[in-house]
């Protein structure tokens, strides 16, 4: 298997890391440490990093500032959200789910939902194929 490696870039000059290996250690307080410190925190409602991906899998860090929205209307992947800080709401299905820290939620595909950010949050969102 070859290594893949998400290089460093203008805006993330210490961006050189593993995203896909046959074992790839996530290092989460590093990632929000960097998602905090980064100017796209300060300038916008969000931010993100993508810490593993594959053809199969994806698992990004992601940030929100309070009342920033996360909308997909056609999924087509399975994905789980699990808070690490803050509290979200998902809106799928109809129904409103209130997700707090140390909880997750996951979603079938084609599931339409909409996750807003009570309050300053971290999360995992893991997407499958």
């Amino acid at each position: 298997m070859d290594e893949k490696f998400n290089e460093a870039t203008k805006n993330r000059p210490e961006g050189d890391r593993t995203v896909d290996s046959p074992v790839v250690l996530i290092d989460i307080p590093s990632f929000i440490k960097q998602i905090k410190d980064e100017k796209a925190w300060d300038k916008n409602d969000r931010n993100s990093v993508t810490v593993f991906k594959t053809d199969k899998m994806r698992v990004v860090v992601v940030g929100l500032h309070k009342g920033a929205e996360m909308t997909t209307e056609h999924p087509d992947n399975v994905i789980s959200i699990q808070v690490i800080s803050g509290k979200i709401k998902l809106h799928a299905n109809d129904d409103t789910y209130d997700v707090r820290k140390k909880q997750a939620v996951a979603l079938h595909d084609n599931v339409p939902y909409r996750v807003v950010a009570v309050k300053k949050s971290i999360f995992l969102l893991t997407v499958t194929a």
